[in-house]
C-alpha cells in the first residue's frame, strides 16, 4: 500500500476510505496498522489523525492554538458563517460573541438553574400524560432541552403543543438532517445582538452570520442533550440494577417530593457516575468537528504544517480499555473509586462547548424522572439493543418505547 508522505511524512490508507461511514469502526484496525498518527482523506484533501488518549492530548498541546476548520462543503454552506462552519480568526470572534452573549442572558447563573428545574417538572407532567403506556420518548426528551436553549436564546419558553414550538422543533430535526435549514427570524433582539458583536468585528456582523450562529446553539444545546437521554434511558432499561442504585440514592439524598438540585450531586457520587459513563459509553460524537493546525509543528518525528485539518477521534479515548476496563458496557465503577466517591477522568472528553449547561440538564432531568416513574421495558432487559446507529456526525441510540410508572 502506497505512502501519502509527501506533504506530512505520516503513513495513511490510500483515498478510497469514506471516512464518516466506516471509519468509527476501523480506526482500531487502522491505527494497529498506522499508529497513532497518520493520515486520511476528505475526497483528495489530507487530513491529519490522532488517535487513543497520548496521541490526541500530545496534538491538543504541541499543534499550537487548534482553530476549528470549516467542513469544506460549499454544496451546503456557500460562505464560512456560524459557529461550526467557520475557522481561524473568524470562528474565533464568533465563538467569543457567542459565550459573550450566553453569559449576559443567564449561562452559569443560578436562574439557569432554576429554568432546568421548572422545566424538569414540565417535562414528568408531560411523562405522566402517557399514562404508564408504551411511548416513544424521543419527542418529548427533546422538547425539555430545547426549552430551556430558548429561554436562554430567546428569552422565552414555550408549552409542548405550542404550534410556534412544533415548528422549531422540526426545523432543529431538519437543520440536523442536512446541516443547513432555513431558519424563522421571529423576533431578533438586534440592538443587544448587535452592538457588542460590532466591539469584535464590525466588518463580520451579518444577519446570515447571527441566524446560523444562533442555529447552531439551539441545534447543539438541544440535540445533544435529547440524544444522551434518550440512549441514557435506553441504557437503563437494559440495566435495571443501575437504575435501582440510583433510585435508592436519590431516595437517601433528596428524597420524594423535593426537586433535585445541582447541589445534591456533590452527595450523589453514584448517580453522577452513571451520568458520565452514560455519556461516555453512548459516544455522542464519535469523530470531532476537523480543526485547523495554526503553525508549523515537528510531532513524532512528523511535518504537519500550518493550515493542515486534524481530527482528534474523540471514541479512541472514550473506548479506551487501559482506562476503562469495560469500554462496551456501561459501568459506573469506571467513575467510582474504591471507598465509592466520584473519580474524574481526563479520558473524558464528551462535551466541550455548553458542557456545564449539558451537564446540568442531564443531571436534573434524569434524576427528577427517576424520582417520580420507575422504567418499563416492552422487551426482556436481555433483548434490548443498546447499539448505536452511526449518523455522519453522530451517534444516535435505536428507536425504542417505554412506559414511564408513576411512582
Amino acid at each position: 500500500m502506497g505512502i501519502n508522505g509527501s506533504l506530512y511524512q505520516l503513513p495513511g490508507p490510500l483515498p478510497d476510505i469514506d471516512f464518516f461511514c466506516s471509519y468509527v469502526h476501523l480506526h482500531s484496525q487502522l491505527s494497529k496498522i498506522y499508529g497513532p498518527v497518520y493520515t486520511l482523506y476528505f475526497g483528495m484533501k489530507p487530513v491529519v489523525v490522532f488517535c487513543g488518549y497520548e496521541a490526541v492530548k500530545e496534538a491538543l498541546i504541541h499543534l499550537g492554538e487548534l482553530t476549528p476548520h470549516g467542513l469544506g462543503l460549499p454544496c451546503l454552506v456557500p460562505l464560512p458563517v456560524g459557529i461550526m462552519f467557520s475557522n481561524g480568526k473568524r470562528w474565533k470572534q464568533i465563538w467569543r460573541f457567542s459565550l459573550m452573549m450566553l453569559q449576559n442572558l443567564g449561562m452559569g447563573k443560578r436562574s439557569i438553574e432554576d429554568r432546568v428545574q421548572e422545566e424538569a417538572l414540565c417535562l414528568v407532567e408531560e411523562l405522566r400524560r402517557s399514562n404508564a403506556s408504551p411511548c416513544d420518548p424521543t419527542f418529548i426528551l427533546s422538547c425539555a432541552p430545547c426549552n430551556v436553549i430558548s429561554s436562554i436564546i430567546y428569552q422565552n419558553c414555550f408549552d409542548y403543543k405550542d404550534q410556534t414550538f412544533l415548528n422549531l422543533m422540526e426545523k432543529v430535526k431538519e437543520n440536523l438532517r442536512i446541516l443547513n435549514s432555513p431558519w424563522r427570524q421571529g423576533r431578533p433582539r438586534s440592538l443587544l445582538l448587535k452592538e457588542p458583536f460590532m466591539l469584535f468585528s464590525p466588518r463580520k456582523y451579518t444577519l446570515e452570520n447571527l441566524t446560523v450562529t444562533i442555529a447552531d446553539s439551539f441545534a447543539a444545546g438541544t440535540e445533544t442533550v435529547s440524544t444522551t437521554l434518550r440512549h441514557g434511558l435506553l441504557l437503563l432499561l437494559k440495566h435495571p440494577d443501575v437504575t435501582a442504585k440510583i433510585q435508592e440514592e436519590i431516595d437517601r439524598v433528596i428524597g420524594g417530593h423535593q426537586s433535585p438540585c445541582m447541589q445534591d450531586k456533590s452527595h450523589m457520587p453514584y448517580t453522577d457516575a452513571v451520568v458520565h459513563e452514560i455519556q461516555r459509553c453512548i459516544d455522542l460524537v464519535p469523530i470531532n468537528l476537523p480543526h485547523a493546525v495554526t503553525c508549523d509543528i515537528k510531532l513524532r518525528n512528523y511535518l504537519i504544517p500550518k493550515g493542515t485539518t486534524a481530527l482528534m477521534l474523540l471514541t479512541s479515548v472514550l473506548h479506551d480499555g487501559k482506562e476503562f476496563p469495560n469500554p462496551e458496557v456501561l459501568d459506573p465503577g469506571h467513575f467510582l473509586d474504591e471507598s465509592g466517591n466520584f473519580r474524574k477522568s481526563d479520558y473524558f472528553m464528551a462535551f466541550s462547548a455548553g458542557e456545564g449547561l449539558a451537564h446540568m440538564e442531564l443531571f436534573l432531568f434524569l434524576t427528577t424522572i427517576l424520582q417520580k416513574f420507575t422504567l418499563q421495558s416492552v422487551v426482556d432487559s436481555k433483548d434490548i439493543d443498546t447499539s448505536a446507529i452511526f449518523g455522519g456526525l453522530a451517534s444516535m441510540p435505536p428507536s425504542y418505547q417505554l412506559c414511564f410508572i408513576p411512582l
